[in-house]
C-alpha cells in the first residue's frame, strides 16, 4: 500500500470512528432523557401512593373492631362466672360444697367387719350441695378423737339433691382387747373446716382408734373393713 493510500485509510477510519463515538454520545443522551421521563413518570406514582396510605390509616378502623371484639370477649368471660376449667376451653359451674347444716343425718348400726356405723346424709329439701371427694371429719368424745381412713385412695364428689343419699361407714374401734372408752354420739362434719358439724346418736359404742370410709352412693360401699 503507498503511503497516500496508507494515510487516506486512517483518515477515513478515524472519521468513522468519531461518527460511531458521537452516535453512542446521542445514544448515551438518549438515554438519559429516558431515565429522566422515567423518573419523572414515577412522581405521580408515588403521589398516588398517597391516598393509598390514607386508606392504609383508614384500616386502623379495623383495628378498633379488633379492640372492640376484644372487648366483648372479656365481657363473655366475666359474664361465665367462676367456674372449673374442663381442658377443652370450657368452664363448668361449680356447685356449693355441702356443710353439715344443709344435710339431713341419721345413723344405722351394722354387723358386717365386725359391727360399725353406718352414716346417712341426704340434702335438706330445696338444697342441691355437693360432697367433696375426701373423708367425712368424725370425732368422737370430749378429747376429739378422730377417725382416720378406711379406705387407701379418695372417693369421688357427690352430689346432693332430692332423694340422692350418701354413705359412710364408721368402725369405731380397729383394736383387739378390752381397751377404749365408751360413748353414745359421734360428731360429724363435711371435712375439717365445716363450721357447723353435728352430734348424732348412735348408742353406746367402744372408741379406739376408729376408721372412717369415703362417701358412697351405694351403702354396700361404705363398709370400713379395718
Amino acid at each position: 500500500m503507498s503511503g497516500n493510500r496508507r494515510k487516506a485509510f486512517l483518515v477515513s477510519a478515524a472519521i468513522v470512528g468519531g461518527a460511531m463515538l458521537m452516535t453512542a454520545c446521542q445514544d448515551g443522551d438518549a438515554a438519559t432523557d429516558t431515565g429522566a421521563a422515567q423518573g419523572s413518570s414515577a412522581t405521580p406514582v408515588g403521589d398516588a401512593a398517597t391516598p393509598a396510605g390514607s386508606s392504609a390509616a383508614g384500616s386502623g378502623q379495623s383495628t378498633d373492631k379488633s379492640s372492640n371484639a376484644t372487648g366483648e370477649g372479656t365481657e363473655d368471660t366475666a359474664g361465665s362466672g367462676s367456674g372449673a376449667d374442663t381442658g377443652n376451653g370450657k368452664r363448668e359451674p361449680v356447685g356449693q360444697s355441702c356443710g353439715a347444716n344443709d344435710i339431713s343425718w341419721n345413723t344405722r348400726s351394722e354387723t358386717q367387719a365386725g359391727g360399725y356405723i353406718l352414716i346417712i346424709a341426704k340434702a335438706k329439701p330445696g338444697i342441691t350441695c355437693y360432697l367433696p371427694a375426701a373423708l367425712p371429719t368424725v370425732a368422737f368424745g370430749s378429747d376429739g378423737t378422730q377417725a382416720g381412713p378406711a379406705e387407701q385412695t379418695a372417693g369421688k364428689q357427690i352430689k346432693l339433691s332430692g332423694s340422692t343419699t350418701a354413705y359412710a361407714g364408721v368402725n369405731p374401734k380397729t383394736t383387739k382387747g378390752n381397751g377404749g372408752k365408751e360413748l353414745d354420739f359421734i360428731i360429724v362434719g363435711v371435712g375439717d373446716d365445716d363450721p357447723d358439724p353435728v352430734s348424732l346418736p348412735v348408742g353406746t359404742i367402744t372408741v379406739e382408734d376408729p376408721i372412717v370410709t369415703n362417701w358412697h352412693t351405694a351403702p354396700a360401699d361404705a363398709v370400713p373393713f379395718s
